[in-house]
């Protein structure tokens, strides 16, 4: 502790000032979830470049439960629900030699560890439907857009005490050095309803 009285005051003031700070910064710490979390850490992954990014709320923003498949000449998913909310989007293309089913399977097994988390629908390759759908109706992201056999899906139900959310994962690949991994994250406001 400083020995002149000014130098005293100063310190207690930088003291709490940092106290002040810190108890500031707990609310923000304590809502970043679990599921926020994993979207940081993939967003600093050194082989993950970001092709998109964003975050707004939406109205009725459809998630995908089922495949998506050609009906009366119009591709629509078999089964959805829409949501109201914040939804935060990601898309990385994986770079160096790393591969987006790899890094798909460790999110997946770290989502599913996660307390309140369930699997709401899961699919694979072909039985997800075309690629070149999900790439550009489901996701507006013509850089997703792999072959069938590439392709991973998961849609998890995320719930923290009053907090519900939705982790969107998918997987895609064209070829060994164009990979490509993305994710979305709604955090439900309101009342949700499932798609007839």
């Amino acid at each position: 502790m400083p020995d002149c009285p000014a130098d005293r005051r100063y310190f207690r003031s930088a003291c709490l000032a940092a106290l002040l700070g810190l108890c500031l910064a707990l609310p923000a710490v304590a809502d970043e979830g679990a599921a926020e979390a994993l979207l940081a850490r993939y967003d600093r992954f050194p082989h993950a470049e970001v092709v998109d990014q964003g975050s707004e709320p939406v109205l009725d923003h459809v998630v995908g439960l089922g495949p998506i498949q050609k009906v009366r000449g119009d591709w629509r998913l078999e089964d959805s629900e829409r949501l109201t909310g914040q939804l935060s989007r990601y898309t990385w293309r994986i770079v160096d030699g790393f591969s987006s089913r790899a890094l798909f399977e460790d999110a997946t097994a770290e989502v599913e560890a996660m307390p309140g988390s369930e699997l709401l629908y899961a699919c694979e390759a072909r039985s997800c439907g075309r690629s070149v759908q999900w790439a550009n109706r489901v996701f507006h992201q013509r850089v997703l857009y792999g072959t069938e056999s590439s392709q991973r899906y998961r849609v998890y139900a995320l719930r923290d005490g009053d907090r519900e959310q939705r982790l969107v994962m998918y997987a895609s690949a064209r070829t060994s050095d164009r990979q490509y991994l993305h994710m979305e994250l709604l955090t439900v406001r309101g009342e949700g309803s499932a798609t007839p």
